[in-house]
């Protein structure tokens, strides 16, 4: 090894000792008599100083260096004067005192410092990621990464877990979203995809046998991104044989406790809360809701039956509804400009018809522009029914029950942040469970999986595939955090039949079925066990265990939103000889 110690371990422990640091310049000053380096690796940062007893040489050579030079350099520890301590760094009661030099590398200026407060904009740090992963904010959160999965691996191996590597080159299936495909040049005109997840090889693997197995897996899908979505990521998936719902899930309230614990000291009570999806849709308006603070959507459908005010009256007899939620202290706290920015919020973001809003005065009364429209006995009944104090702001949204869901949720996220309501770094861990089987695609004109075509009804629903396949409910589980999904799962069809029943619901008959999913239905007719299982997103719990916005933050090397690599210039033209060999001919844009 170049080096005896990193940059971090020094301590007043190793003063008197001769030791060798490895790093890049961090910092430099020049005080005349003597220079004062901060020299930098991924376990901290120490101060160098080469001082007015040191060789002319070695003076001229340490005032070449610039920031980012990578550097050795050796020296004797030492404690730092009286009054110069830095209590803001671990080494900051040492400071090795140079003897030798070595410049293991120059560096250009860089356009931006990774030890700067201030960065610089996103595409240019992802243009130079290897950089911006020298921040120490970022290798904090790649370390928190692997202590993640090290938790993951362990707490499953110690659960008789199987890790099992599934391919990546396999068929394109049609599993929801658009697949990344890989042309064959063996077999000119014919295709592989890349995984969107390992589904169907897990399945596989429980009617082999293996009735316990997990994996880290890569996955990739071609859809639109966002910040908390890349074109590939990372899960950790896993599948059980000779298990229902509840058995899976106590599985993963076990790990969730365990990474709550030895990730961020917490700890966490078990059983995990869970409410069903109708439940989740009905009180908070997603079926991931973020359950650190209430603000619970309330219904007042019967009360706008009751009243003259148009709006309200006209939702709720055209089979619509009106929703409200409550918003503690809001009528201090939004001016009425302040709330036209909340009504074009529903209105531009989520297409909401507007938005109404009442306050309720210090003695109790309720105010507002549609006041006037509701007799004082139904101002009370609505009052109470929000269970509203003097100075709260009550707003509603009458409209169809799915655009009153999607307003009202995105209000009640706008407002928890906006008053405060929650501790921004707290942490909710919950379950939603019995998801549809089916949502109607109005598109195609014909049913769609909710979760996937493999997913398995709940015993007491399975008549109604045949008589009412809108009411079936899935046995479906999805792990929320801070109102995230962080994973979600199922238990699998385990019956060929029924599988077949399923797809038929889906527009996929007999032929096509043979032809897309032949080798999981013909597996079904040798012995398969009753399994599911479930798919966390890595990068997602990283994200939200690192306290992060921005998904791209919490991965080495990510896309942008238009699924490009800055660094590498990905995707890129390839070489027309590489075509021919794949018998691919681009067509003009």
């Amino acid at each position: 090894m170049l080096r005896t110690h990193t940059c971090g371990e020094l301590r007043k422990s190793h003063v008197g000792q001769s030791v060798t640091l490895c790093g890049w310049v961090d910092s430099y000053r020049d005080h005349g008599a003597a220079l004062f380096l901060d020299i930098r690796d991924r376990y901290g940062k120490a101060q160098v100083v080469v001082g007015p007893d040191n060789d002319p040489e070695l003076k001229q050579l340490a005032r070449s260096l610039r920031s980012e030079f990578v550097v050795a350099f050796t020296g004797t520890v030492a404690p730092r004067p009286e009054g110069t301590v830095n209590p803001k760094l671990a080494t900051g009661e040492i400071e090795v005192r140079a003897t030798s030099l070595r410049i293991l590398n120059k560096s250009l200026t860089p356009p931006f410092q990774p030890g700067a407060m201030d960065l610089p904009g996103e595409d240019l740090r992802l243009k130079h990621r290897y950089l911006d992963l020298r921040r120490p904010e970022m290798q904090r959160i790649l370390m928190l990464r692997h202590r993640i999965i090290k938790v993951m691996r362990d707490y499953f191996d110690e659960l008789g877990f199987v890790d099992v590597e599934t391919p990546v080159l396999g068929r394109s299936t049609p599993e929801g979203a658009r697949d990344y495909l890989v042309p064959s040049r063996i077999q000119n005109g014919k295709f592989y995809a890349l995984p969107q997840s390992p589904q169907l090889y897990k399945q596989i693997l429980m009617i082999a046998g293996y009735d316990r197995y997990v994996q880290v897996a890569r996955c990739f899908r071609d859809e639109d991104l966002r910040a908390d979505r890349q074109p590939e990521f990372t899960q950790l998936d896993l599948e059980m044989s000779f298990v229902e719902a509840e058995d899976v899930i106590g599985v993963l309230d076990g790990l969730v406790a365990r990474a709550a614990r030895e990730i961020l000291g917490l700890q966490v009570k078990l059983p995990l809360p869970r409410m069903t999806y109708d439940e989740a849709m009905e009180t908070y308006g997603h079926d991931a809701p973020d359950l650190r603070f209430g603000l619970k959507l309330i219904d007042v459908t019967d009360v706008a039956r009751e009243c003259e005010f148009r709006v309200f009256k006209a939702a709720a007899e055209s089979g619509g509804r009106v929703r409200g939620i409550c918003a503690p202290g809001g009528a201090a706290k939004y001016s009425r400009k302040a709330i036209d920015e909340l009504t074009e919020f529903v209105k531009h973001d989520f297409g909401a018809q507007g938005l109404v809003w009442l306050k309720v005065e210090s003695d109790g009364a309720v105010s507002g522009s549609a006041a006037k429209n509701f007799t004082p006995e139904l101002l009370t009944k609505i009052r109470e029914r929000l269970e509203a104090k003097p100075g709260d702001l009550l707003l509603f949204v009458a409209d169809k029950f799915e655009v009153t869901c999607k307003a009202l949720y995105g209000l009640r996220k706008r407002l928890g942040a906006e008053l405060s309501l929650y501790d921004p770094k707290a942490m909710n861990f919950s379950w939603v469970v019995e998801f549809p089987m089916f949502a109607y695609d109005e598109e195609e004109k014909q049913w769609a999986a909710m979760h996937h075509p493999f997913t398995a009804p709940r015993p007491q629903d399975v008549p109604l595939l045949d008589t009412d396949p809108g009411r079936c409910r899935a046995q479906a589980y999805d792990l929320v955090i801070n109102g995230s999904e962080a994973g979600g799962g199922t238990i699998r069809i385990h019956d060929a039949e029924a599988q077949q029943k399923v797809f038929n619901l889906l527009g996929i008959d007999a032929e096509k079925a043979k032809a897309r999913f032949g080798f999981l239905l013909d597996a079904l007719q040798y012995g398969a066990p009753p399994h599911g299982g479930i798919a966390l997103g890595i990068d997602r719990w990283v994200m939200l265990f690192a306290n992060l916005d921005n998904i791209r933050d919490c991965i080495a090397f990510p896309k942008t939103q238009k699924a490009t690599d800055l660094m590498t210039e990905a995707p890129g033209e390839v070489d027309p000889k590489q075509l021919r060999e794949l018998g691919i001919k681009l067509a003009s844009p």
